[in-house]
């Protein structure tokens, strides 16, 4: 059975270690990136199924990422782990494309149900995130 190919992106090695551990299981990590711009060059070399990325990254910010993404492949399937809980986030982050929207006090509970969601094409906001 092929795995979903997943790439990582967060400029914390520890959250990149602990996405990874926890992720590894299900998906093929194809790659960890610390920064935006590194994402964008990534994403479109390897094509991963989903990327799983932070808001605040340096050079460019995730946010924008997934901009510059959605216009070089409009496919792109991105899910956000980040702190940011603030419902600004949430809809700058859906309105550059994203699919998912997790927060990283809630990953182990949420991320792999926000992958699969994005894989099949569907949004998936952590319910913790307050409305």
């Amino acid at each position: 059975m092929i795995r979903p190919r997943i790439l990582l992106a967060d400029d914390h090695p520890a959250v990149l270690k602990a996405t990874s551990a926890l992720l590894k299981a299900q998906f093929e990590i194809v790659g960890n990136v610390a920064d935006g711009a590194t994402l964008v060059s990534e994403a479109v070399r390897l094509c991963p199924d989903v990327v799983v990325a932070d808001i605040t990254l340096p050079i460019v910010s995730g946010i924008e990422a997934a901009h510059l993404l959605h216009e070089s492949t409009p496919s792109s399937k991105i899910v956000f782990l980040t702190v940011h809980s603030e419902q600004q986030f949430v809809e700058a982050c859906m309105a550059e494309g994203a699919l998912g929207y997790v927060l990283k006090s809630h990953m182990k509970a949420h991320l792999i149900p926000a992958i699969q969601a994005a894989l099949v094409g569907k949004s998936y906001i952590c319910p913790f995130v307050p409305k």
